[in-house]
């Protein structure tokens, strides 16, 4: 714990720093409350509705884990058949790639004609977010395994099913959990992107409001959370990603 909270000190201060000058510069500058209100305004706002937030909060939580479960079996299925498919190669991958230079803001409002205002509508844009970068870095790992590995595996007798277990899969891991916790990051902005287009709740639908009634302490509390919930879900994938790679830190460790 100590080694933890020496290792994190840096950030932590930093972080502190920040803090203060955001709460010393707007009494200074007095600066508008709903321009950039204090941060201790801030602070006593998150908790007289702390319970309103906590329910916004889950809500987007689950339309973020719910868009990015999806998107890891359909972006690792496509990277896999990518990955096994020449016909593939050539047609979807180019076609994965060439949809990223379509804005992604341009196509939720079409996600919203499709699914509604309902909560299909939300997974679906934090799909639009989250698809890309599991999918191609998965595709890319599994480019990336060294042939010469594959050709001793073959040379003895391995099956294709072996292959991708003992070969693709662990040599693409690294690669895949990259891609994870980038789109882990942003599935957040996705979920809150499709609510400001059409919802009911969530801590996006929440920011908007206070928006448009010029609360600048709810608008930050709202922006805050979803920035904690966004670092939260990308540690969440570092420590899985910490324990299914751990073999290679131990194989590191033994050479």
């Amino acid at each position: 714990m100590k080694r933890l909270f020496k290792k994190h000190m840096p950030a932590q201060l930093f972080i502190l720093l920040l803090a203060v000058l955001w709460e010393v510069g707007t009494r200074i500058f007095q600066i508008p409350h709903y321009i950039i209100p204090r941060l201790s305004d801030v602070l006593i706002s998150m908790a007289d509705n702390s319970g309103l937030l906590a329910r916004h909060f889950v809500i987007t939580l689950g339309e973020a884990l719910l868009g990015l479960a999806i998107s890891i079996v359909l972006g690792t299925l496509s990277a896999i058949w990518i990955d096994s498919s020449s016909l593939a190669r050539k047609t979807l991958y180019p076609l994965v790639v060439a949809s990223q230079t379509i804005p992604i803001i341009a196509l939720s409002p079409i996600m919203v004609m499709w699914f509604g205002y309902e909560i299909g509508s939300k997974i679906a844009v934090v799909m639009l977010f989250t698809f890309f970068p599991i999918a191609m870095n998965t595709a890319d790992g599994f480019r990336s395994a060294d042939p010469d590995i594959g050709e001793l595996l073959r040379t003895m007798g391995a099956s294709k099913r072996e292959l991708f277990l003992k070969w693709k899969i662990p040599s693409a891991l690294p690669e895949f959990f990259t891609g994870l916790k980038m789109a882990a990051a942003i599935s957040v902005g996705g979920a809150t992107l499709g609510e400001w287009l059409g919802g009911e709740a969530g801590l996006g639908m929440y920011t908007k409001r206070a928006a448009n009634m010029l609360r600048g302490e709810s608008v930050f509390s709202g922006v805050l959370l979803l920035s904690a919930m966004g670092i939260l879900l990308f540690l969440a994938v570092l420590a899985v990603e910490r324990i299914c790679l751990s073999y290679r830190r131990e194989s590191k460790v033994g050479q």
